[in-house]
């Protein structure tokens, strides 16, 4: 997930756009403490990918794409 891979796409339903930013999130009731779920975002829908994890209480973080650990989060 950097700019050596692959594109990062966006993960909003029917968005293709290029993905800036990471969403990591994760639900205590089914993942262990140290599980992390990502979304990828891009600009138009950052916002509403983070609001929706939040609402939930589900929000890590939310970080440049660039900044993902592919041994770590996904």
């Amino acid at each position: 997930m950097t700019a050596a891979g692959p594109p990062v796409v966006c993960s909003a339903r029917a968005c293709r756009a290029h993905a800036t930013s990471a969403v990591v999130w994760r639900n205590p009731r089914l993942h262990t403490e140290g599980r992390r779920k990502v979304w990828t975002a891009c600009p138009e829908h950052r916002d509403s990918l983070r609001d929706f994890v939040d609402l939930r209480g589900f929000l890590i973080e939310v970080i440049p794409v660039e900044h993902l650990d592919p041994t770590r989060d996904g």
